[in-house]
């Protein structure tokens, strides 16, 4: 998940936005038609239309920009998701079940970042938890900390004061994971078991075990009805990269509409989608790579436009500088699209002189164009549309970059990026309605809009 910090958006949490969270399925005949069995599917849900007045976008969206951390397990995942946008929560959440016996987890679905990680706690004399609580490693048998001389210890960032005694038999692996935002998690980098699919089909997973989590990102609103965050980045710790070797380095996900009710249901595979209609229809465009942002998915732009017209915005503004600075990368824990701001003043002129609709009569704060849609029979927007490196259009519908955040009032859910390092974000908002495969052996990121809704 990318901080950004935006200036002049309210105290709620950008992430309040969307939220969508994952829960296990069985896999069974019906739901894995031209799928075969050896796969990870979890579900995406959405239970709650957005409330109103829409709640504002904020300060903070969650990523692992302090530590780029630059993969270990062959079949498929899938695992079925679910959006509840009332509870003031953006993210993504994965039901994940880790322990023995299990113990269900909430974790933010994120591949802006590498990091597993649980809040956990140390009480012994637990007799019962709560399904909404921390994770209590005391009450797991397969619970067990990496040792600070492990070389998976090498892999997480630690605690400045840290200091590993070789000697010592229990000597646990420390970590401490930063985001922009100040926010931290902290803990024992440990290796516990995490059961997919059914109570039957186990992986081994390190993750971290944290004991102190604090900041706005990972405590506060944004961060409602999670217990910790998957990490589904391009490093070595990450859920894709644990998992990859044994389901062919490649995952995928698609988030369906959440205005429609009821929702349809989405999932996240890992594995990729073994539907040929669906691979037919695939588009594809190279993943980029930057040695000094390693756990983020890159694409290039090429081109935008906005109607008909391509807009003149040089190719400079979409570029990775040698400083590992600009790009941009497609990111499940980012709500909004944040655009470097030259391509956005850009296309945020295009919209405002082809849109003719009157604005509302209050602002909507955080938002730099809304109109009042009140009585409009047919609306007709601009489209909105990318051409990637490669060739491809990526071309999403206006539902997706126009957001009804009042009774007859919508915005473009676009903002200006204000990150220091200046790269753009195609947020999960955007990404809606398409299936997104990341496939890292082919180090290329397919899309298409045909089978969204398919198992």
């Amino acid at each position: 998940m990318v901080v950004l910090l935006p200036p002049l958006l309210s105290q709620l949490s950008l992430l309040s936005l969307l939220c969508f969270t994952f829960t296990l399925t069985s896999i069974t005949s019906q739901t894995t038609t031209n799928i075969p069995a050896d796969y990870l599917k979890l579900q995406l849900l959405h239970t709650h239309p957005f409330p109103f007045p829409f709640p504002s976008p904020s300060q903070a969206l969650i990523s692992s920009d302090t530590h780029r951390i630059s993969s270990l397990l062959r079949h498929h995942t899938k695992l079925p998701l679910t959006s509840a946008a009332s509870s003031g929560s953006g993210q993504y959440l994965v039901h994940l079940l880790l322990g023995s016996p299990p113990q269900p987890l909430l974790l933010v679905a994120d591949t802006g970042s590498d990091l597993i990680w649980a809040t956990c706690s140390a009480c012994r004399n637990c007799s019962s938890r709560p399904p909404s609580s921390a994770f209590l490693p005391r009450h797991s048998s397969s619970f067990s900390p990496h040792h600070c001389y492990n070389s998976a210890c090498q892999l997480v960032p630690h605690p400045e004061s840290t200091h590993c005694n070789r000697t010592r038999l229990h000597s646990p692996c420390r970590y401490e994971y930063t985001y922009s935002d100040g926010s931290l998690t902290s803990g024992f980098f440990s290796r516990e078991k995490a059961t997919f699919n059914s109570t039957v089909e186990h992986h081994s997973l390190s993750f971290g075990c944290g004991f102190h989590v604090t900041g706005p990102s990972v405590t506060g609103p944004s961060f409602n009805g999670a217990q910790g965050v998957m990490g589904l980045g391009r490093g070595p710790i990450s859920l894709s990269s644990q998992l990859g070797g044994r389901f062919g380095n490649k995952f995928s996900y698609c988030l369906m509409d959440y205005t429609l009710s009821p929702t349809p249901t989405s999932y996240l595979l890992i594995g990729g989608s073994k539907n040929a209609t669906v691979s037919r229809r695939m588009s594809y465009t190279p993943l980029q790579t930057n040695a000094l942002s390693p756990t983020f998915y890159y694409i290039g732009i090429e081109s935008v436009y906005v109607g008909k017209s391509k807009l003149r915005i040089s190719p400079s503004v979409w570029a990775v500088d040698r400083l590992g600075n600009g790009g941009t990368v497609v990111d499940s824990g980012t709500t909004l699209t944040f655009l470097a701001d030259p391509a956005y003043r850009r296309i945020l002129a295009a919209f405002k002189r082809l849109v003719k609709l009157p604005p509302p009569s209050k602002p909507t704060p955080g938002f730099d164009m809304c109109v009042n849609v009140t009585g409009v029979l047919k609306l007709n927007l601009p489209k909105l549309g990318f051409r990637l490196a490669g060739g491809s259009l990526f071309l999403p519908p206006t539902g997706n970059y126009f957001l009804d955040t009042a009774d007859g009032v919508k915005c473009l859910a676009l903002q200006p990026s204000t990150s220091s390092t200046g790269f753009s974000v195609i947020g999960n908002l955007m990404q809606q309605g398409f299936v997104f495969e990341f496939d890292a052996d082919g180090s290329r990121l397919g899309f298409t809009r045909h089978g969204c809704g398919l198992p």
